[in-house]
């Protein structure tokens, strides 16, 4: 806009959302407990989400695994490899079969630490009738990004992120739609 130029535009805007169930998306992208750091990464990357819950055998989510838990993990991890020197040398032989490796080649041991060990063990979640207020008071209050839905015997059915809560508001309130007043 134009210095000086003024434009009616109302500063209110309307949360389109009565309670979580209009909020959430069905269904989230979740992660078994016993998967691998480097599947979590994969599932994580390929989905293009930040985090996805973590759930056990009988499906219950038991944690969360994100990004930044990786990224940690790794940075932790990295801090305690050999020396690059080492993995180059000329003789390097493969510990685990004592044969000889080709120069210029390395033994990788696959990372077999398992997302448990690294998620986040606390789930955040409210239910589908949680009013949508109560849900933006939670997230802001335990300063998170996402919470999740659970239904009434404690399985996922949903994921609510702060870009679906964004995604609801809008300037106008459609004649079809009455503003929610939080009591």
């Amino acid at each position: 806009m134009a210095r000086g130029t003024h434009r009616n535009v109302s500063s209110r805007i309307y949360l389109l959302a009565e309670k979580a169930a209009d909020l959430m998306h069905e269904n989230p992208v979740s992660i078994h407990e016993n998967a691998t750091i480097k599947e979590a990464a994969a599932i994580l990357l390929d989905r293009g989400i930040s985090a996805a819950p973590v759930i056990n055998e009988a499906g219950r989510p038991v944690g969360v695994i994100s990004r930044s838990d990786i990224v940690l993990y790794e940075r932790e991890r990295g801090e305690r490899l050999p020396p690059p020197a080492e993995y180059f040398a000329e003789d390097t032989v493969d510990v685990a079969t004592g044969r000889s490796v080709p120069v210029g080649f390395h033994v990788e041991y696959p990372d077999t630490t398992t997302v448990r060990e690294i998620m986040t063990p606390v789930v955040y979640a409210v239910s589908p009738d949680t009013p949508a207020l109560q849900v933006i008071q939670e997230m802001l209050h335990r300063h998170v990004h996402r919470l999740f839905v659970l239904d009434q015997s404690g399985v996922l059915i949903g994921v609510i992120s702060t870009m679906d809560i964004l995604r609801r508001l809008r300037q106008e309130v459609p004649e079809t739609h009455q503003p929610y007043e939080a009591k």
